[in-house]
């Protein structure tokens, strides 16, 4: 090899150990720490710098169920005046965080401790997937250098939640606390909406003279050996909290919403003028921010076209609008000739698509692509597809159309419908059923009583299909329900956060017996947060949603039976007030109903435990 030959290969083999030692002093956190102080004498963690961004974001409220991995989380958020609110299962602080998520405006926020305590949050994070919510999971986690060796509760968190949520990430450094939570933040908000996570190793969090004590060895290997293991582990700790306590942005972030274009809103004008029979199916999207209910309701009443209100949009026309309707969906779809899918899903609720007319028009409105189509490649076909926010997109189409509005022949005829069905329902209601009280009875007699600002929860399976159909919710945002998911559990964490949102409103829960069985235990967070509801549990004893059809299919009740149990005692003992409902207590249903609301505004949580018989009235999904 000649003189240059040689030069050349030694020039190569230098650079690559030049930048091999770069990239590894880098990776050590050197580089850094050469222009940014390690302040080893502050008494700062990192739960502070959580609480900080929360607090700029708005964040007021913040469910947990308490674990030492996120304690400095939780002190830190109660002294910037951001109340912790405590309950009794992780899966209750997701759906509370959720509810509020829903109900404000902003990201809810729940923090739950390392391993179990995140596990059994996955249902509840799951829900909000699906159901669109803006939410961020704070999770506790094993210290950065224990990761992986078998510490307590230490499983791999990041791969258990990357499937649920819109982004994953797990803070190395203190320094990475604030960017890392903004970022979390804006993602949430961002296109479809739903939960974030971010998980805090534990020595991100506690303060620099408590993790120090840990990073000391007490028998280091001899020689070469042990010198080295003693500078890495030096040099972590001082990278941990390199430049932790610099004065830092906390500010939210833009968050980007997709909108309908002018050329689409234009054809949607066009559409919608030549239209004679239009119909507006809303679903829950059409709720989220930045468009006001009240501006979406107003506009919906512009255009006088009748809508079929599902999921959260429940309530938005009020409790007895002329053009919604209520009662059969399907017949309407059948002669409509445009329809427009504000935020509602072509899934199991409409069919996959296959109750739609094929000869109508059809509008489809979505923030995600992949729900704005789904299914459109076999059972229906959208005329024009925007992915875009549905609430503003219905504002822009009633302004585009100012002096048109809907025949109001259409709404009525379509109306007639509902006046003659629930004419029934009401008579079906007078039944005597076999044994016990007819659910129908219990139910409208809630409904004439439940006051004007009240919010329903629903958590159920049969007694609160029936609701769904009885119940009318005052106003927008008033009625919660856990969406396409159809998770059982979520009555305890959603009244939570629909108390907190709205302390002057009644909060209803109506809830089956069996999936009571959930969040019983919540009535204690009720009690000790001074949240009080009225929860109506409508007990047959009995898994009667499955079993109706369990039973004729394969011949056997099995597993479908539960008992008339004293849920009444249950409330009594966690510092509730319960109150057993009888056949007995027919005649004077509805003044203990009513002994029940003056009980909740006295400051008691309150549980009505009605022992209903079976019926007949059977009726579709709530969560339409």
């Amino acid at each position: 090899m000649d003189y240059e030959a040689l030069c050349t290969v030694l020039g190569c083999v230098s650079g690559i150990a030049a930048s091999g030692l770069l990239f590894a002093a880098y990776r050590l956190g050197l580089l850094y720490q050469l222009f940014h102080k390690t302040e080893t004498k502050s008494p700062r963690h990192g739960g502070e710098s959580v609480a900080e961004v929360l607090r700029a974001h708005g964040i007021k409220y913040v469910f947990t169920l308490v674990g030492g991995h996120i304690s400095p989380i939780l002190v830190a958020c109660e002294k910037v005046g951001i109340r912790i609110v405590d309950t009794r299962h992780e899966a209750t602080a997701v759906f509370a965080a959720d509810a509020v998520a829903r109900l404000s405006g902003t990201v809810g926020v729940a923090a739950v401790t390392a391993g179990p305590g995140l596990t059994n949050t996955v249902t509840a994070v799951k829900n909000a997937q699906m159901a669109e919510s803006p939410l961020l999971l704070i999770g506790g986690a094993a210290g950065t250098l224990l990761q992986g060796r078998g510490a307590l509760q230490d499983i791999d968190q990041i791969s258990l939640f990357k499937p649920l949520c819109k982004f994953c990430a797990s803070v190395r450094t203190v320094r990475e606390i604030v960017p890392t939570v903004r970022k979390a933040l804006a993602i949430a908000q961002s296109g479809t909406p739903g939960p974030v996570f971010i998980e805090f190793p534990i020595d991100t969090l506690y303060p620099y003279h408590i993790v120090s004590k840990e990073f000391g060895v007490k028998n280091p290997p001899k020689g070469l050996m042990g010198k080295f293991v003693s500078w890495y582990l030096n040099n972590h700790l001082m990278n941990l909290f390199a430049g932790a306590w610099e004065l830092r942005d906390v500010s939210p972030l833009p968050v980007n919403i997709p909108q309908a274009t002018d050329d689409q809103l234009q054809t949607c004008i066009e559409l919608v003028s030549r239209a004679k029979k239009p119909v507006i199916l809303l679903g829950s999207q059409a709720t989220l921010p930045p468009t006001p209910a009240d501006d979406i309701r107003k506009a919906l009443e512009d255009l006088g076209i009748p809508c079929f209100l599902g999921g959260m949009s429940r309530g938005m026309l009020g409790k007895d609008s002329p053009i919604h309707i209520r009662q059969n969906r399907r017949d309407a779809l059948k002669e409509a000739d445009l329809v427009i899918l504000a935020g509602t899903v072509c899934d199991f609720r409409l069919s996959y698509g296959r109750v739609l007319n094929r000869r109508s028009k059809i509008i489809a409105v979505n923030r995600d692509r992949s729900q704005l189509l789904k299914n459109s490649d076999m059972f229906w076909k959208p005329t024009v597809a925007i992915q875009g926010d549905a609430g503003s997109f219905l504002v822009n189409l009633s302004k585009g159309l100012k002096g048109h509005r809907c025949s109001e022949e259409w709404p009525q005829s379509l109306k007639s419908g509902d006046t003659t069905k629930e004419k029934a329902n009401r008579t079906k209601a007078e039944d005597k059923t076999d044994h016990h009280l007819n659910p129908l009875k219990v139910l409208h007699c809630v409904d004439e009583l439940m006051s004007e600002n009240s919010i329903i929860v629903a958590d159920g399976g049969d007694f609160v299909g029936s609701a769904a159909y009885i119940l009318k919710p005052r106003g927008p945002l008033r009625w919660l329900d856990p969406g396409a998911f159809g998770t059982l559990g979520v009555g305890g964490g959603f009244a939570l956060g629909a108390k907190l949102c709205r302390p002057d409103s009644e909060v209803w829960i109506i809830y089956g017996d069996g999936s009571l069985g959930y969040s019983v235990a919540e009535i204690d967070t009720f009690t000790r947060h001074k949240t009080p509801v009225i929860a109506v549990v409508g007990n047959d004893a009995c898994w009667s949603q499955i079993s109706r059809e369990q039973v004729p299919m394969l011949g056997s009740n099995v597993a479908c039976g539960l008992a008339f149990s004293d849920y009444h005692v249950v409330a009594d003992g966690y510092g509730g007030k319960g109150y057993l409902i009888g056949r007995e207590d027919e005649d004077n249903l509805c003044d203990i109903i009513k002994q029940a609301q003056k009980d909740c505004h006295e400051g008691k949580a309150t549980l009505l435990n009605v022992l209903i018989g079976k019926t007949n009235f059977r009726e579709g999904s709530i969560s339409v």
